[in-house]
């Protein structure tokens, strides 16, 4: 299978080992995994700030990036959700553009469902001995409706002990600009979502969006918690060798 990686903005810039651990799991798994250079942001900061041509422009110049790939893997459930969800209601419908959406979107995966869905596998080998809770992010949640799919992969983890988290379904407060736009909000909600962390007595914090954990990770850095943050294909990608 011919697959392409879309990294993301944050990811990119901040995380760079979540790509290359996706690029690891999939090589593993038999997949032949391209990193196109030419993409760039999907968008989706500047269409929820209303900056929306802005927006159709970068929809209309992913699907010209990706569009030879059997399937577009991201390690985040928030662009992913962005191209399937928000870009048919960007580009004008009836166009060339349009078309071009339709036939791109359903072939673009957050990294647990192309796992579990289009590879078919819920054990990818992977070893990491650790208590280990898992926070599913709004968009992962409510957009991509990922379920236990994640949960599922954590599960046939060896030596991994996956604690249930109190409030999973609770948002954390980032919200990208609304972290930004509404601080003191943001501040407390991450608060109860730390607090909810701690009681699980996990030595790591886990989800599909490093942008939420960077968010989460960074008020338990400053209470020093000693709790790690790590994105799912982080530990998937982890082996006994390794």
């Amino acid at each position: 299978m011919r697959v392409a990686l879309f990294i993301t903005c944050v990811n990119d810039t901040l995380f760079p080992g979540t790509g290359r651990a996706v690029v690891s799991l999939l090589r593993r798994l038999g997949c032949e995994v391209d990193f196109p250079a030419a993409q760039t942001c999907c968008g989706q900061m500047h269409v929820n700030t209303g900056y929306r041509e802005q927006g159709v422009r970068l929809a209309k110049h992913f699907t010209e990036v990706f569009a030879d790939y059997d399937a577009v893997v991201a390690p985040s459930g928030s662009c992913a959700a962005m191209v399937r969800e928000q870009y048919p209601r960007l580009v004008r419908p009836g166009s060339r553009g349009a078309a071009a959406v339709a036939e791109l979107a359903p072939r673009v995966h957050d990294l647990s469902e192309f796992l579990l869905d289009v590879l078919k596998v819920d054990d990818v080998g992977a070893y990491f001995p650790h208590r280990v809770t898992y926070h599913p992010t709004c968009h992962s949640l409510r957009g991509l409706h990922l379920g236990d799919k994640p949960a599922r992969l954590l599960r046939n983890v060896r030596g991994l002990d996956l604690i249930p988290l109190g409030g999973a379904e609770e948002c954390c407060g980032f919200g990208g600009t609304f972290s930004v736009k509404n601080p003191a909000i943001s501040a407390a909600m991450c608060a109860d979502k730390v607090r909810n962390v701690l009681d699980t007595g996990a030595e790591v914090l886990c989800a599909a969006d490093n942008s939420c954990l960077m968010h989460i990770g960074g008020t338990m850095k400053r209470q020093k918690t000693g709790v790690r943050i790590m994105h799912l294909a982080e530990i998937l990608a982890s082996t006994e060798e390794r």
